[in-house]
C-alpha cells in the first residue's frame, strides 16, 4: 500500500498543478476582459500579471487539493489520475454536469473567445468589394498558369523530393536508436537511464519546438544557400519528431513477449531485438513513410528562406507578382503532394 501511495502521488501533483493553471487562467482571463486591455496595454505591467498569476495558480492548486480529498472530479484528474482511480470517483450524473465538465466548458470557452479576439476575426473583412474585387484577380490570374516554365518546375519539384528524401533517411537510423533510450520502460528502472531519458526529452522537445523554416534560416547562414540547407533543416526537425514518435510506440508494447523472452535467460539486446523490434517495425515502417510526406511538404516552403527547391522559384515569382508562373508552380506542387499522399496510404494500408 506504501508503493501505490508513493507511485500515485506524482499524478496528484500533477492534477493540482493543472488545475491550479486552469484556474489561473480562467480568472486572469475574467479579469482582463473586463478591464478590456490590449497586448500593448499590458507590456508596462507584464512582472505583476506573471505574479499575480503564479498566485492565483497556488489558490486554483489548494482548491484542487481540497476537492480531492472530497472526491471531486476536476479537469486535472481526468487528465492525470490513473484509471483505477478515476473509476471509484464515478459520478451520478453526465460529465457535463460534473465539476470536471463545468471546468472543461469553461476552459474552452475562455480559449476560443480569447483566440477569436486575438486572431482579429472578422468575417465582414472578407466580402468588402475593394477587397474581394482585389482577390478574384488574382485567382483568375492563378487559374492561368504559364507551362513555359513547366520543366524548370519539374526539375526544381524533383530537388524537393530528394531534400526531403535524404533528410528522412539520414534521420531514421539516429531516430530509431535514440528512441529507446527516450522510452521509459527501455531505460527507467536506473537513475542513470531515468536522468538521460529527461535530458534527451527535454532537448528533442527543444529541437522539435523550432519550426523547419527557422532551421533552415541558421542552416542557410552557416552553409549558404541552396538545398543541402534545407536537407538539414528537415533533418533535425525530422530527427525530433521521429524520435518522439518512435518512443512513444516503444512504451506501447505488450509486456507479454519480453517477459517470455527475458524467462529464457536472454540479455538487454536480446530482448529489445526478439520481443521490442517484431513489434515495432511495421509502425515505424509507416510512421517513416508518412514522415518522408510531410517533408515533402514542408521542403517548398523552406524555399522561402533559402532552402532550395520549388519554393526558391515560388518566392521569385510571387515577389515579382507573376501570377501565372506562381500558378503553374502551385499545380506541381498540388500534383506531386497528391501523388506523395496516394502512395504513402497505400503503403500504410499494406502494412497493417
Amino acid at each position: 500500500m506504501e508503493t501505490k501511495a508513493v507511485r500515485h502521488q506524482g499524478p496528484w501533483v500533477r492534477r493540482c498543478l493543472f488545475d491550479g493553471f486552469a484556474f489561473a487562467y480562467l480568472i486572469g482571463f475574467t479579469i482582463l476582459e473586463g478591464l478590456q486591455m490590449d497586448s500593448e496595454a499590458l507590456l508596462p505591467h507584464l512582472s505583476q500579471i506573471v505574479w499575480v498569476g503564479l498566485g492565483l495558480s497556488v489558490v486554483g492548486a489548494l482548491l484542487s487539493a481540497g476537492l480531492a480529498q472530497r472526491q471531486v472530479r476536476t479537469l486535472g484528474e481526468l487528465i492525470y489520475a490513473p484509471l483505477h482511480i478515476r473509476s471509484q470517483h464515478k459520478a451520478v450524473t453526465s460529465f457535463w454536469a460534473s465539476f470536471a465538465g463545468i471546468e472543461t466548458l469553461l476552459v474552452v470557452a475562455a480559449t476560443v473567445v480569447a483566440g477569436w479576439q486575438l486572431t482579429e476575426i472578422s468575417f465582414i473583412r472578407l466580402l468588402e468589394a475593394d477587397s474581394f474585387f482585389h482577390a478574384m484577380r488574382l485567382f483568375s490570374e492563378l487559374a492561368k498558369p504559364d507551362w513555359g516554365i513547366l520543366p524548370k518546375a519539374i526539375l526544381k519539384i524533383v530537388e524537393t523530393i530528394y531534400i526531403a528524401f535524404m533528410a528522412t533517411a539520414i534521420s531514421v537510423p539516429i531516430a530509431f536508436l535514440l528512441s529507446f533510450f527516450m522510452a521509459r520502460n527501455m531505460v527507467g528502472q536506473s537513475k542513470l537511464g531515468y536522468a538521460l531519458y529527461t535530458g534527451l526529452r527535454i532537448v528533442f522537445n527543444v529541437m522539435r519546438s523550432v519550426e523547419p523554416i527557422l532551421w533552415a534560416i541558421i542552416f542557410s547562414i552557416w552553409v549558404s544557400f541552396g538545398p543541402f540547407a534545407g536537407m538539414l533543416a528537415l533533418m533535425i526537425h525530422s530527427l525530433a519528431s521521429l524520435s518522439r514518435q518512435f518512443s512513444e510506440i516503444i512504451e506501447g508494447v505488450e509486456d507479454g513477449p519480453i517477459e517470455g523472452i527475458q524467462s529464457t535467460g536472454a540479455g538487454k539486446l536480446q530482448t529489445i531485438w526478439f520481443a521490442v523490434v517484431p513489434q515495432i517495425v511495421l509502425p515505424f515502417i509507416s510512421f517513416t513513410i508518412f514522415r518522408w510526406d510531410i517533408n515533402v511538404r514542408m521542403a517548398t516552403i523552406l524555399g522561402f528562406v533559402g532552402g532550395g527547391g520549388i519554393g526558391t522559384m515560388l518566392i521569385e515569382y510571387q515577389g515579382q507578382a507573376q501570377w501565372p508562373q506562381v500558378g503553374t508552380v502551385i499545380v506541381v506542387i498540388a500534383a506531386v503532394v497528391w501523388v506523395m499522399d496516394t502512395f504513402s496510404a497505400h503503403v500504410r494500408d499494406s502494412l497493417k
